[in-house]
């Protein structure tokens, strides 16, 4: 297969054995029919959705604080970030990535065939954006800036001024900067105040969904924000690609955005128990893993301070039964993503049999 038309990270989260103790989920634990509370009688097969069903695309809109044509919804958040990129980029067009990055969307820009460059996230920068090096990157040629807030694979909030001084960056060059957003739902409604970056600018562009901050993963609900001109766009290259959206999903989103404070507070007592418990564990791991900590979002990327990756790895996985996915996927091979959505008990299990494999291979 062309190197350039597949992702090497999603066909390993998707064929990779799989372990008891599973650490390599970025979502939260599946929220479940039965408590989400779904009448039958409000559910149909077909319905009117073509460039979406509208009282969901007027839903999410409120949600987000925008007007309706601002906004396209999209099958979850990786449909969503290949419409962006499918919809601006033409082949030789310049993309500036940061690194590390979500390798989906680095595997989009290829197979897209544009000119990639790349800026860091730098460990002894606490993977936060060193706007100056940014900014040496970008060039008259680039054409998109694009990040995640939080970051994956490490959970990093990018701030406000951080943002606005990258806006400035692009508005001297004429790029767009494309923000996937998906993990910043993680502040969840009535716990947080995050603002998405569209509203400072006409400059952003920016992706999320239901699925990684609720446990809502199987209806596939996302959406774009940007500004008229392009969600026109991203709505009519969406024919390319995905025709219409599965419309009882479409009704279970609207069930699921009514109980969305319920969902959130589930969503945000799970996280707090088991960050505690993960930061307790990395108390104990000093000396054998460096790991930057972020209070919000669902993932932890420690990087390894002596082991052999791929020894620990296998081990984890053959005589541990554990997984984590390794950090080659994030182009950081000495380190490793670890989730903390899941279920509380095989969160413990499962960072006992890391310390056990570290202790075992260290």
């Amino acid at each position: 297969m062309n190197e350039h038309k597949k992702s090497i990270y999603m066909h390993w989260a998707k064929t990779h054995r799989a372990n008891k103790y599973d650490l390599a989920t970025s979502g939260l634990l599946h929220y479940s029919m039965k408590d989400l509370g779904v009448d039958w009688q409000d559910l149909e097969i077909n319905g009117p959705t073509y460039y979406g069903y509208e009282p969901l695309n007027e839903m999410l809109a409120a949600k987000c604080g925008v007007s309706r044509d601002c906004i396209a919804p999209a099958i979850g958040t990786s449909m969503a970030n290949h419409l962006v990129l499918a919809a601006l980029l033409e082949p030789d067009d310049e993309i500036l990535i940061e690194q590390p990055t979500y390798e989906p969307i680095l595997a989009v820009a290829q197979y897209l065939r544009a000119q990639i460059k790349r800026f860091p996230r730098r460990v002894s920068n606490q993977f936060q954006i060193d706007v100056d090096e940014l900014k040496a990157a970008v060039s008259s040629k680039t054409k998109l800036i694009v990040i995640a807030n939080l970051h994956n694979p490490t959970s990093v909030l990018t701030n406000q001024e951080t943002l606005t001084a990258i806006r400035e960056i692009a508005v001297n060059v004429g790029a767009k900067v494309f923000v996937d957003e998906v993990y910043l739902e993680c502040f969840y409604p009535k716990f947080g105040d995050a603002i998405s970056s569209f509203h400072l600018g006409p400059e952003f562009i920016t992706t999320t969904s239901l699925t990684k901050a609720y446990g809502l993963s199987g209806l596939r609900c996302g959406w774009i924000l940007a500004e008229p001109e392009l969600i026109e766009r991203f709505l009519r290259i969406n024919d390319l690609f995905a025709s219409v959206p599965p419309h009882t999903s479409e009704l279970l989103s609207i069930i699921a955005l009514k109980k969305l404070d319920q969902i959130g507070r589930r969503a945000k007592n799970l996280l707090d128990q088991n960050r505690k418990i993960i930061n307790d564990f990395f108390d104990q791991q000093n000396e054998t893993l460096e790991v930057v900590r972020s209070p919000l979002g669902t993932t932890f990327f420690p990087k390894l301070k002596r082991h052999d990756p791929e020894k620990l790895f296998k081990t984890l996985r053959e005589k541990y039964d554990t997984s984590v996915v390794p950090g080659e996927y994030f182009e950081m091979p000495d380190h490793f993503r670890v989730g903390i959505g899941g279920a509380t008990e095989p969160l413990i299990e499962g960072l006992h049999r890391l310390s056990e494999a570290l202790r075992l291979t260290g």
